[in-house]
């Protein structure tokens, strides 16, 4: 296997910065988070502003209204009552998880386009032409998750967001697994990755890699995405094209040297 020491050393300084801010959450509790949420679907249950910044949310759920509505009256809505939103990017800032609803304030686009793509529906409500004619945006919200970081997972996170946001309704994601290959799904269902995946199946197995790094050989370009963060289990996946051609496990240690993937060790 080649492995480039000098890409392996720059992951893993980038990291050791960028998560030092906050002790409290594990990386690898951080980096689960941040997969499990992304690309996740669920419905307005409020209406829903667009806004600059991320709107503060607390942990049981509550905002200030006073915000909400100002926001409101100077962009509008993002999603009303009944919409389909998709988290399109996560991630934490020290007690609080800023989640980018439908690519932010200047989205909405970009947002209508990925559904037509995908093929979304929405069993609750249909998206009326004069909404999409409108492409409102997304927004930021930024929930405030307190102390409680030990076991904070998805799970918790999608309940928090329970007033504002339904996630127990079919998706469009459901909806797409259930055109796929067996082999895929459950390679996905148990999220991990195998040859053969495009990449819309890898962001439903892995999430949003946290490092993509291009590469072009023998008149061959390919990327790697790069799941994990040092030290600690790293997961390369190359594509070429659209298509995973190889899938690649090792093991950072610190100081950048690389090794085999370690098993996941017991809590005690």
């Amino acid at each position: 296997m080649r492995m480039n020491p000098s890409l392996i050393k720059a992951i893993f300084v980038t990291f050791a910065f960028t998560n030092s801010s906050d002790a409290k959450i594990g990386t690898e509790q951080r980096a689960y988070i941040v997969r499990q949420m992304t690309a996740e679907y669920g419905t307005a249950r409020v209406i829903i502003p667009r806004s600059k910044k991320a709107l503060g949310v607390s942990a049981s759920g509550r905002y200030d209204e006073t915000e909400w509505n100002t926001a409101m009256g100077e962009f509008g809505p993002a999603a009303r009552l009944g919409d389909l939103v998709q988290i399109t990017k996560v991630k934490f800032k020290k007690k609080r998880l800023i989640l980018v609803l439908n690519y932010g304030i200047k989205g909405g686009r970009k947002w209508w386009h990925r559904i037509q793509i995908s093929g979304a529906t929405h069993q609750r409500t249909s998206l009326g032409t004069s909404q999409r004619a409108h492409a409102p945006g997304g927004t930021k919200i930024a929930l405030n998750f307190g102390n409680n970081t030990s076991t904070l997972d998805a799970s918790k996170i999608k309940q928090m967001l329970t007033p504002l946001i339904d996630f127990t309704q079919r998706s469009a994601t459901e909806l797409y697994m259930e055109k796929l290959p067996e082999e895929f799904k459950e390679a996905i269902v148990s999220k991990r990755v195998i040859e053969g995946m495009n990449r819309k199946m890898v962001l439903l197995a892995m999430g949003r890699p946290d490092r993509k790094v291009r590469d072009f050989e023998n008149g061959t370009e390919t990327e790697d995405w790069i799941y994990g963060t040092p030290p600690g289990n790293l997961t390369f996946i190359t594509f070429k094209d659209e298509t995973v051609i190889k899938v690649r496990d090792t093991y950072a240690a610190p100081g950048g040297t690389v090794g085999i993937a370690q098993p996941p060790q017991d809590k005690q």
